[in-house]
C-alpha cells in the first residue's frame, strides 16, 4: 500500500512551484506534475516553459514560451503564494535555462528538485544540444537533488553506465556537479530488479523493486521528481521522500489504465480511496 498523506480538515500541506513543459496527452510534464502533487496532499503552482503537441506515440511539435514570460510566471507565484519547493522539468534551451537560474537565485533557501529532462519516452529530443552545458553550469548547482535516468547521467558525465557498480560510481560523480544529492534511476538497465541509487555526501543508498512488465511508463520521471518535491515541501527527509515517491510511481504503473497505442500514461489517482473517487464521479 502506498503511504497516504493525512491532511486534517482537507488543508493542503506543501507548496510546490513546477517549472516545466506542458504535455497535451496529459501523461507527463506539467499535467503529471499537478496530478502527483495534488494526490499526495500538496498545492501545485506552475510556470510553463513550453507547449508540446504529443500523445502516447511521441512528441510531434514544441512551441517554447518566451523566457521573460516564464520568469514573470515564477516571480508572481513566488511573491504571492510562495513555495516550499521548486521542481524543474523541461528547460529546452540556453536562454530558458539562464532565465530560470536567475529567478532561482533571487529566492534562495528553497528546496529545488531538478529533473534534467533531455529526451521524451518516444525518443524526441527535449533540450537543445548546446544547452546541456548551461544546465550543468547554471541549474544543477542550485539543486537539492537531481533525478537523471541513465542516458541523462551518461550525457551529464560523459561516461558509460553498464551495471550497478557503474551506477554507484556515476551517482557519486554527479555530486561533483554541485548538487546536494543525486538520485540515479536504473530503469534503463536490463534486469528483473530495478535499482535506483541515491548519492549524498553521507554515502550511497539503494532502492530496489521488481520490474513491472508494461508499456505504460510515460511520465514516470516527471511523476517521480514531483513526488519527491512535494515530500520535501511537506518536511520529509530526502530518503523518506524518495521512498514514498518510488512507491507512488510503482503503484501508478501497476494500475495504469492502458490508454493509447504507444507508451501509455500512469494512474496518478490511485492513492485516492475508491469511495472518494466514486463520490466525485
Amino acid at each position: 500500500m502506498v503511504q497516504r498523506i493525512d491532511v486534517p480538515g482537507g488543508i493542503l500541506k506543501g507548496r510546490v512551484l513546477i517549472v516545466a513543459g506542458s504535455d497535451s496527452g496529459g501523461g507527463a510534464g506539467i499535467q503529471a506534475d499537478i496530478k502527483t502533487v495534488t494526490v499526495l496532499g500538496g498545492y501545485a503552482a506552475t510556470a510553463i516553459t513550453a507547449l508540446t503537441a504529443q500523445n502516447t506515440e511521441g512528441v510531434f511539435d514544441v512551441m517554447g514560451v518566451p523566457p521573460a514570460f516564464i520568469a514573470k510566471q515564477m516571480r508572481l507565484v513566488l511573491d504571492d503564494i510562495g513555495a516550499d519547493a521548486i521542481k524543474t522539468g523541461m528547460l529546452h534551451d540556453q536562454e530558458v535555462i539562464a532565465t530560470v537560474a536567475d529567478v532561482l537565485a533571487e529566492y534562495r533557501g528553497l528546496r529545488v528538485v531538478v529533473d534534467p529532462v533531455m529526451v521524451a519516452k518516444g525518443g524526441a529530443a527535449l533540450i537543445a544540444p548546446d544547452a546541456v552545458a548551461a544546465l550543468v553550469r547554471r541549474i544543477i548547482p542550485m539543486a537539492t537533488v537531481i533525478t537523471p535516468n541513465l542516458p541523462e547521467a551518461e550525457r551529464l558525465l560523459g561516461l558509460q553506465i553498464r551495471d550497478l557498480d557503474d551506477m554507484k560510481r556515476a551517482a557519486a560523480s554527479l555530486l561533483t556537479l554541485g548538487c546536494e544529492a543525486a538520485l540515479l534511476k536504473g530503469g534503463h538497465l536490463e534486469s528483473d530488479i530495478v535499482t535506483d541509487v541515491l548519492a549524498t555526501p553521507q554515502g550511497i543508498e539503494l532502492f530496489t523493486h521488481p520490474r513491472i512488465a508494461t508499456s505504460s511508463t510515460h511520465g514516470t520521471g516527471c511523476t517521480l521528481a514531483s513526488a519527491i518535491a512535494v515530500g520535501l515541501a511537506q518536511g520529509m527527509t530526502l530518503s523518506a521522500a524518495v521512498k514514498r515517491a518510488r512507491a507512488f510511481v510503482r503503484q501508478a504503473i501497476a494500475t495504469a489504465p492502458g490508454l493509447g497505442r504507444g507508451h501509455g500514461p500512469l494512474n496518478h489517482a490511485h492513492a485516492i480511496p475508491a469511495d472518494e473517487t466514486a463520490a466525485h464521479s
